[in-house]
């Protein structure tokens, strides 16, 4: 959906498409008042088999319908901003990946009071899972632990905000020689990730 906007500032048929998509979808995912799911069946019948309410779908869907349309999705929009208001103020993220992303949405928003919360709160834990090694660690309970993708998206959120650019680029380099010795090495979440770390272009 948010690709489809940033298409949209070129070509308005690419909004119209992503109007589509979320009158399609948005009803089968939400659950009114409690959450949005995180993963669905493929035809939409029901959450897919062992997953329920993701932590931070509500605030990706507000985000993301903001950036598409806020007139033609303002009924949506609402829906979302229910749960985030109920959510974000006492959510406090461990997670590298999910704070990268939550990040990178403050700045779509970010004189939104989620936002104030939120961003001093994400750099703070930030600061805490950093190893001078050049990474950031996957939990701050779990030091050692490190993903390239995850880093990346760290990186997106950081260069989002315009916070802690020499880590950074320690991390891109750091991740430019280190493997894993998994099938993250070959999976393309870790490529198309570093790319979008490296070059972040239309991302922020």
């Amino acid at each position: 959906m948010y690709a489809l906007s940033v298409l949209a500032r070129f070509d308005s048929r690419y909004r119209d498409l992503g109007v589509a998509l979320v009158k399609q979808v948005h009803e089968r995912f939400l659950t009114p008042g409690h959450g949005v799911i995180w993963k669905m069946r493929e035809d939409l019948s029901g959450p897919y088999p062992g997953y329920g309410f993701g932590a931070l779908d509500a605030l990706d869907g507000y985000v993301s319908y903001r950036c598409l349309d806020e007139d033609e999705l303002s009924r949506e929009i609402e829906d979302m901003k229910y749960l985030v208001d109920r959510t974000m103020v006492d959510s406090v993220i461990t997670q590298d990946l999910g704070i990268g992303m939550v990040l990178w949405m403050t700045h779509f928003f970010p004189e939104e009071a989620w936002a104030q919360i939120q961003r001093p709160r994400c750099l703070q834990t930030l600061d805490q899972m950093w190893n001078e090694e050049g990474f950031f660690c996957r939990e701050p309970y779990s030091p050692k632990t490190k993903f390239a993708f995850t880093n990346y998206g760290v990186s997106l959120g950081l260069q989002a905000v315009g916070e802690m650019s020499e880590r950074v680029e320690r991390l891109n380099h750091f991740f430019h020689s280190c493997r894993s010795g998994d099938h993250y090495d070959r999976d393309a979440i870790t490529h198309v990730m570093a790319c979008s770390s490296h070059f972040p272009g239309l991302l922020i």
